[in-house]
């Protein structure tokens, strides 16, 4: 196994994301996850209990409603997803009972 030079390392290219055969998938899946989650992630918040600036609940309220934001595409994602598990089965236990 070849270690090369460690002091002067030479970096190649990064990782590529591999060839897929369905390109039509994948494009749709991330059209999907752009769709579902547009917001960028609230980097360098903390949930500390103490912070310099004196008012440690309405910065984590602030934090706490920037990742509500967010994830606010999976949550709508996940309540429609609850609804569809619960209205399915009962519409279609109203339809095999209620044949009128």
């Amino acid at each position: 196994m070849e270690l090369g030079n460690i002091p002067q390392p030479t970096y190649g290219p990064g990782p590529e994301a591999p060839g897929s055969n369905t390109p039509g998938l994948v494009a749709m899946a991330h059209g999907f996850l752009r769709l579902v989650q547009p917001n960028p992630l609230p980097v360098g918040g903390t949930l500390r209990a103490e912070e310099p600036s004196g008012a440690p609940v309405l910065y984590c309220l602030s934090f706490l409603s920037q990742l509500l934001l967010y994830e606010l595409g999976f949550l709508v994602c996940a309540a429609i997803g609850v609804l569809f598990i619960i209205l399915v089965p009962l519409v279609g236990c109203c339809f095999c009972c209620c044949r009128c």
